[in-house]
């Protein structure tokens, strides 16, 4: 299978890697993002998917060229498919995440810690009787931690982010505002397409000029959940998780399986990775309404990358 499991590109310089984008600082205030293959969920890497890093990139792409009159974004260029180059951003050190309804397997979910028993969380109060998967009464803003270098994301209150100068309170407003706006005009587009976005997950940063910009990705099947709106209601009535084709498939599988946040992760069979590429290409078909269609030039997709970047080396 091709897979870009990697991306150390030695001619780069300033290397990074993230659990799933591997990246690279330029002198001139660009960085360079390549998203690989790897699949991450549990603060751990579980697999690679094939053409997981060509959609993740690309269907950013298309959700950042409709979003850019709500907010803006990092996005220079993309000179490869798995490849975007980027304004350099110093990271809010705040991770925020929209939900529009009670769901998720992680441990900062609201399904996972109402389940747990708690009715306080995030500065919010839910009612007593919920089900799993319920719509909320409208989004809400979870935040957490930004984990850096692989730590758990922990969660905060608007309260605790502003009092512990994490956010300033007028940069609080403005994600905030930003965050909603976003989840709004997705939840809007996605239905369009008979989809449900579920929840999503923002990082924002401050350009050389004091300014929030978005960053990362946006509405990917990494950083957003995605029901089938056909699927949602029957499956809600029946106690069933909806119709996905997000991580949680793989999350889902693991999770049955073993604590992922402690035990060893079992091997993912072939069988899955291939369904889960499958389901990522129809992903990006399903969100975008384009056909999608993978890059096959180079030995291996490391060496078109490379290829591509080749201008972007250092020279000497």
């Amino acid at each position: 299978m091709r897979v870009l499991s990697e991306a150390h590109i030695p001619e780069l310089p300033n290397y990074y890697r993230g659990k799933v984008r591997d990246n690279y600082d330029l002198p001139d205030g660009r960085r360079i993002i390549i998203a690989t293959d790897r699949l991450s969920a549990f603060d751990r890497i579980l697999t690679c998917i094939p053409d997981k890093g060509h959609v993740l990139t690309q269907t950013a792409r298309y959700w950042f060229e409709a979003t850019s009159d709500i907010c803006r974004n990092h996005v220079l260029a993309y000179p490869d498919p798995n490849v975007v180059i980027g304004t350099r951003l110093d990271i809010l050190p705040v991770e925020i995440v929209v939900r529009g309804y009670l769901a998720g397997t992680t441990g900062t979910s609201l399904l996972t810690l109402y389940k747990q028993g708690q009715r306080s969380m995030y500065g919010l109060r839910l009612p007593e009787g919920m089900r799993d998967n319920e719509i909320l009464p409208e989004p809400v803003i979870t935040p957490t931690s930004k984990a850096f270098d692989g730590g758990h994301d922990e969660p905060l209150t608007p309260k605790s982010v502003v009092e512990h100068r994490l956010l300033g309170e007028a940069q609080w407003e403005e994600v905030s505002h930003y965050a909603l706006s976003l989840f709004k005009r997705g939840q809007e587009m996605a239905g369009e397409k008979g989809l449900i976005l579920v929840d999503t997950k923002y990082e924002f940063g401050v350009d050389a000029d004091g300014q929030i910009v978005l960053a990362d990705e946006i509405h990917t099947p990494d950083s957003s959940r995605y029901w089938m709106a056909d699927s949602y209601q029957e499956s809600f009535e029946r106690g069933d998780r909806p119709v996905s084709f997000d991580k949680d498939f793989v999350r889902s599988w693991v999770s049955e399986r073993c604590d992922p946040y402690s035990d060893e992760i079992p091997e993912i069979p072939a069988t899955l990775v291939e369904a889960t590429a499958d389901i990522y290409r129809g992903a990006y078909e399903k969100i975008t309404g384009a056909t999608f269609r993978p890059d096959p030039a180079g030995a291996t997709v490391l060496d078109r990358v490379r290829k591509n970047l080749a201008p972007y080396f250092t020279k000497g």
